[in-house]
Order: C-alpha cells, then structure tokens, then sequence
C-alpha cells in the first residue's frame, strides 16, 4: 500500500505519502489563496523526499470538504486526475474527520467538536464521540447558534480558535493534515470499510452551501427561439 493523500477543503495545502503503516514524508502549508499555486509542487516535494515515483502510488487519498469552493476544487480535480492516469482508485474522506483523527493523536479521547472556518462568520462543524466516531452529518452554521449544542466540549479547528466565546476550551490541531487523512484511510482500508465513494465513483464535494454565482430570477431572454 502506497497512499498519496491530498487536501485543499481549508486553508491549509496540505500532502501526505502513507505506506500503510507510516508517513514516508509530509508538507504543510497554510495559504488560503494558492492553493492551486502550491499543491502540485507540495506533491512533488512529498514524493521527492521519500524517493518514490508517482507510478509506484496504489491508491490517492482526498478530503472532500466541506469546504469553500475554490480551494476544495483544487484537491479534488487533482486527485481524481492522478487517479485516472495511474489507474488506482481514489478514496473520499470528510475533511472534518482528518481533522478529528488527528486530534486523537493528540491526545484528545471523549467527546470534542471539530469546527473549521467557513467564512461570512459560519463555521463547518460536526461533533465527534471520539476521534473515530461522527456524530451526524457535517453542517454550516453562525457558531451563536450552536452554542448549546457545543457547550462544555473541547474543540479543534481555525473554526474553534476564531470564535472562543463559542469554543473556549480550543485545541490543537488547527489546521487540516494530509497525513492524519492518509493514516485514517490506510486504517479503513485495512480493516475492509467501505468508503462513500464505492465501485470507482470519483468522490463528491462536500459544500454544505449554495453557489454563490446563480442564473438571475426573471431574466429577460434575448436570444432567438
């Protein structure tokens, strides 16, 4: 097993080679506005420094968000590129969970939340039983109005450290890691669970929103019928 994981869902471009016991090598880097400026290069480093060939890469590791657009589209369109021209499959992992196994490396165990930035002062967020273990699905939300939800529980995430009235106990991690994804997925893998994206579909984006460029309501038509 030779996994390469990517990740662009936060601002943070980050890469992972995984051999299915270890991280063979890293590269993080937190820019929320080049992430296709830099996530080929961080491949190229990554694959550099453990001394392997993108041909000798099995599978390819991708977090699915949620997460703005731009940034998400970048990591997905790669990954779903290197896949197809090496012909290894492509496994779909939720950002929120990378963030959440990496926060059990970290030492936290019961119940935390995991809330990255959203923007337009929302935050992606889920709660987690432990650092394997959703509760629910992946939701966006004005931290205010899940205040109750999220009372009394630690939390990781840049969501959890800009709204410390909301999340008071903030922990690290606060930036997304390739490699926590990586180990995440090679552990699934080992033990046979399926991931969402079965049968060789390509995963889909997670953005928890509506696109912010839509068609306008009751535009006059000028073209010919």
């Amino acid at each position: 097993m030779l996994l390469l994981a990517v990740d662009t869902a936060t601002p943070a471009v980050t890469v992972a080679l995984h051999d299915g016991e270890s991280v063979l090598a890293r590269s993080h880097q937190v820019d929320a506005r080049r992430h296709g400026e830099l996530l080929l290069p961080s491949v190229d480093r990554v694959l550099a420094e453990a001394g392997v060939k993108l041909e000798a890469v099995t599978g390819i590791v991708v977090g699915v968000g949620p997460g703005p657009y731009t940034g998400l589209r970048v990591g997905l369109v790669t990954a779903a590129s290197f896949a197809a021209v090496l012909g290894v499959p492509v496994h779909g992992l939720c950002t929120l969970d990378g963030l959440a196994y990496a926060a059990g490396a970290a030492g936290i165990e019961g119940p935390f939340t995991v809330a990255t930035d959203a923007r337009r002062k929302e935050v992606y967020w889920a709660r987690y039983e432990d650092p394997r273990t959703r509760v629910g699905e992946p939701a966006v939300d004005r931290p205010a109005d899940i205040a109750e939800q999220v009372a009394g529980l630690p939390a990781v995430g840049q969501g959890a450290r800009l709204y410390p009235e909301v999340f008071p106990d903030a922990r690290d991690p606060e930036h997304q890691s390739a490699a926590a994804l990586a180990a995440l997925a090679a552990e699934r893998l080992a033990a046979g669970i399926p991931f969402e994206n079965a049968d060789g579909v390509p995963p889909a984006p997670l953005y928890l929103r509506r696109p912010d460029a839509q068609v306008p309501k009751n535009y006059k038509v000028v073209t010919p019928q």
